[in-house]
């Protein structure tokens, strides 16, 4: 079993008091040697690091019926990342995150999900659009023992989405003991040349931070803040190396840390090209150098390693540039630094492989405002001593917080009171980003979104249209994606009806 524990504001005073961890004003927890100088190289734990980096194994389902049958089971695995130790995790169908679900526009679906870890939980499908009973949130819950079987019609356009446990009050824990994995969705009609060789030249890469303990143990210090780990694990695999071939690759990144935000780039300061965001790809490349991804968001790009062959470059997350998300209460040595999260050797190419960079990828149906039936706005609140609120109020399973209409058209204006960002995600729909503060959202945001990251003091505008599903019974959740954010009450909850 996984080392687990929670504690109070109170607690954690008493426990900095003894020099074992330091806690900074917003209830993160680091040890205090990695504070002093923020290298990771500097943990007082020797943890292995360089390994290749692990290819979650692909899954493309069972034809039955003339449905798409996948079978996932939940369990306790074990991973060795410590010399010599054995680290306790939990995992879909292995020792760490799951497998990649390969998907296709069209497709009917079943998703049977086996619950073997000894205590309960759920799997939610992140960013599908789906009915409300087979979104896999707190209602879903799945015993230990059981299975749960979801069933529904992929809707969704061609993009990276991804599952996780959504059990009330412990997403965060089960997340960070390894439980997470991708689901691609791909449109049988596009033509678009971009990689898609599967663990070739398109690859997923699952970026988390853990804090590892000298026994191998995650440790899992429970502060309502967010934890912020010292090792960083793409595919569950600390700072690998991806051997890439000499051409043009496509990463599927998706941020599944807890509460850490990155400025993805790479060490050369070389150009690359976001080319989708969470729900879908966008109208054109957009060239780049720095992509911030909060948590939960996804982001498809494309590097250019062609001639390339035997340079070696690092993926890194400059994380000093980063204005304004690291308020000094709640910030780190990580916080301010720029680390490397993964090695990239440069091989030969593969045969056949995509050389050209497509001028448009694909058309966005824009919603217009004169097309609203109705504004909500969302405040977003926390403090140090009060509860995590949206509209003033925390959780409740019991408490409807909004009701829709179906096929209505809405904005949201997200409000945030606080002085942390908040990464607010919506169930079920895909929206697009209107405005930030009455500005137009960069070119890498203008596509389909399910989580869009609010400032301090920002106010983020945001349009969709809620269609097909009603279930006056059965709710979706809209919440902040830290996720000890949304276990310590930043989540409401809403129904769609006819």
């Amino acid at each position: 079993m996984t080392k687990r524990f929670h504690m109070s504001r109170r607690t954690f005073l008493k426990v900095a008091a003894g020099g074992a961890v330091v806690v900074l004003g917003g209830g993160y927890l680091f040890r205090d040697q990695f504070l002093n100088d923020g290298n990771p190289s500097s943990t007082a734990t020797d943890v292995i690091r360089g390994q290749r980096l692990p290819i979650p194994d692909l899954l493309t389902g069972t034809e039955i019926d003339g449905k798409q049958v996948y079978d996932l089971t939940m369990q306790q695995g074990s991973m060795v990342y410590v010399p010599g130790k054995q680290t306790a995790t939990f995992a879909y169908n292995g020792n760490i995150l799951g497998p990649t679900l390969l998907m296709h526009k069209g497709d009917e679906v079943v998703i049977n999900v086996t619950n073997q870890l000894g205590e309960p939980t759920t799997t939610h499908w992140h960013g599908i659009h789906l009915p409300a009973i087979m979104d896999g949130g707190p209602h879903q819950i799945i015993d230990d023992g059981s299975t749960w079987q979801a069933q529904y019609t992929i809707m969704n356009e061609e993009a990276t989405f991804w599952y996780h446990p959504h059990l009330e009050g412990m997403t965060a824990e089960h997340v960070y003991a390894g439980l997470a994995g991708l689901l691609i969705v791909k449109d049988p009609q596009s033509e678009l040349a971009l990689p898609d060789q599967y663990g070739s030249d398109d690859i997923p890469l699952i970026v988390q931070d853990k804090i590892i303990d000298a026994d191998g143990s995650f440790n899992y210090p429970g502060t309502n803040f967010g934890v912020k780990g010292d090792q960083f694990l793409v595919n569950g695999a600390v700072t690998p190396v991806f051997d890439a071939p000499a051409q043009l690759v496509r990463f599927r990144l998706l941020n599944g840390s807890n509460a850490r935000f990155y400025n993805f780039g790479f060490s050369d300061d070389r150009q690359f090209h976001q080319i989708g965001t969470d729900g879908g790809l966008l109208e054109r490349p957009v060239p780049m150098t720095r992509l911030r991804l909060s948590n939960g968001e996804r982001a498809e790009i494309l590097v250019d390693f062609s001639g390339q062959q035997g340079s070696q470059v690092r993926l890194m997350s400059f994380s000093s540039e980063l204005d304004g998300i690291n308020p000094v209460y709640n910030s780190n040595a990580l916080d301010n630094s720029t680390f490397d999260l993964m090695t990239i050797d440069v091989v030969s190419a593969t045969a056949n492989p995509t050389t050209d960079l497509p001028a448009s990828l694909a058309t966005i149906s824009r919603i217009e405002e004169d097309q609203v039936s109705r504004t909500r706005s969302f405040e977003l609140e926390m403090g140090f001593s009060g509860p995590m609120t949206i509209n003033g109020v925390s959780m409740d399973m019991d408490r409807i917080d909004q009701t829709v209409k179906v096929d209505d058209t809405e904005i949201w204006e997200v409000v945030n009171s606080s002085d942390m960002p908040h990464p607010f995600h919506v169930h079920d729909i895909q929206f697009l980003v209107l405005t930030r503060d009455g500005s137009p959202p960069a070119d890498n945001e203008a596509g389909w979104k399910d989580t869009v990251l609010v400032m301090p003091r920002e106010t983020v505008r945001i349009i969709t249209r809620f269609s097909d599903y009603t279930d006056p019974d059965h709710p979706y959740m809209f919440h902040c994606h830290i996720l000890e954010h949304e276990d310590a009450g930043m989540m409401g909850q809403f129904v769609v009806v006819a």
